[in-house]
């Protein structure tokens, strides 16, 4: 028998898990933001400062982890000779983010450009630890942008990154596992829900897809796309918390009715066994971000020719909107003495076109940019994987059909670790979904009102 999720039950480890790097946060910010550095302005910098400061010789210090980015760096480099740029990567995810804190806490080390996601660019803006980068120019950037993905880097006027990639989401399947169960590829959730049975009756040793419970992106993606707006932060003491609402409990009542009937996999994501599922054909799809495509080919290069992109499934017939799981930006540091080189340099490698294209061609990271969106070294791509399908192509699209204004919590550690051990932990034991989430709803308000914000 499965134990139920109650609140008792797993807070607490969530507090002991990442209490002491959430919570530090929060306090240097109470405690009078940053250090010294760069002088906050409201005027645009002139052509004579910034021609001036991009000719005087300059050290800036970059913390990413894209692989190879050192190209695109180099590329700066050339451009501008007078500045010198090193690069250091401390770790992606939770390791990158607390090594940023402890830099910032201790005033030493800071880089003056980091690589920072879209949901945990508020994390920062809380302390006012981020630049706003608009009177450098980032303002004029806007049109070149998706509506949605400029809400997630702006507030008001300021602009606090300059985004690199993002990862609208759709859906990778199988093409021979789905034909072979006689399904078709399902238009909206509906159709998804009555695929995932027509498929285990006709393949009971696979599944339509898995959902995981160690990964709180997916599934706060899936809420996105279901016009759920659960978190908001109004910039200084007050936040948004709200998973009871008609948008969530449809897409909690979808996935619990799967998981409860044994229609999918609860298997955790990127592990060995996920790993050796999407080769087996345990699972015939993905409801997966942009990135994914690029990522399945280097995981199941077995399956190659078989799988296929198309959009996500719709809420109702004839719709056609997504949300986006994943993304980053390259923030500058109010630390940084250097605030006109640093910020033209997250702006030169993600929008000058020889950088931006070659990180989407050779990093493969999928572009934010709209000149690289369209950009037929890009979208022109065949993949032989998805049997020669322009899979790209079709994830452009998908990112104009993202709907705008989601918003994030500025302690999303906690968020993702609370959901981790309330919804994440219900998934894994098939236990019921609904009081799950109301006991990481409930956690949040807990935190929130603890960490001194005022809860609507």
């Amino acid at each position: 028998m499965h134990r139920p999720v109650t609140r008792a039950a797993r807070r607490p480890t969530v507090r002991l898990a990442v209490a002491a790097s959430g919570a530090a946060l929060l306090l240097a910010a109470c405690a009078g933001g940053p250090a010294p550095g760069a002088t906050p302005r409201s005027e645009p910098v002139s052509q004579t400062e910034r021609e001036e400061a991009l000719s005087t010789p300059t050290e800036l210090l970059f913390w990413t982890w894209v692989p190879d980015i050192q190209n695109q760096v180099d590329l700066f480099m050339a451009e501008y000779p007078a500045i010198d740029v090193e690069l250091v990567n401390v770790g992606q995810g939770s390791p990158h983010y607390q090594k940023l804190r402890t830099a910032l806490r201790s005033g030493r080390g800071v880089p003056d450009v980091a690589q920072v996601e879209f949901q945990y660019l508020s994390s920062f803006t809380l302390g006012e630890h981020l630049m706003d980068l608009a009177p450098y120019g980032a303002a004029e950037l806007e049109d070149d942008y998706a509506d949605w993905i400029w809400d997630q880097v702006s507030e008001g006027d300021a602009v606090y990154g300059i985004p690199q990639d993002v990862g609208p989401m759709g859906n990778l399947y199988r093409e021979d596992l789905l034909a072979q169960a006689g399904v078709t590829p399902p238009a909206t959730w509906e159709e998804f829900a009555a695929a995932a049975r027509t498929y285990r009756a006709a393949m009971p040793d696979s599944y339509l897809t898995n959902l995981p419970g160690n990964d709180a992106g997916q599934l706060v993606g899936l809420l996105w796309q279901s016009g759920a707006r659960p978190f908001g932060y109004d910039g200084e003491e007050t936040v948004t918390i709200d998973l009871d609402t008609p948008q969530v409990q449809r897409v909690v009542e979808l996935w619990d009715t799967l998981i409860r009937e044994d229609l999918v996999a609860v298997d955790p994501d990127f592990t060995d066994q996920w790993y050796q599922g999407l080769s087996n054909g345990r699972y015939a799809s993905w409801q997966a971000a942009a990135w994914g495509p690029v990522y399945l080919q280097g995981t199941a290069g077995t399956t190659s020719g078989l799988w296929r992109a198309a959009p996500i499934p719709q809420w109702a017939p004839g719709e056609n909107v997504s949300s986006n799981w994943g993304g980053s930006t390259d923030a500058v540091l109010t630390t940084t003495q250097n605030p006109v080189a640093a910020a033209e340099l997250a702006r030169w490698i993600n929008t000058e076109e020889e950088p931006a294209v070659r990180l989407a061609t050779e990093q493969f990271l999928f572009p934010a940019y709209d000149p690289v969106l369209t950009h037929p070294d890009f979208v022109g791509q065949e993949a032989e994987f998805y049997g020669g399908q322009r899979v790209n192509q079709v994830f452009a699209e998908i990112t104009g059909t993202v709907s705008s204004d989601f918003g994030w919590l500025p302690f999303t550690d906690y968020v993702y670790a609370s959901y981790n051990e309330t919804v994440g932990a219900a998934i894994a034991d098939r236990d019921p979904l609904a009081p799950a989430v109301e006991a990481w709803a409930a956690d949040l308000v807990a935190y929130a009102q603890e960490q001194g914000f005022t809860v609507e």
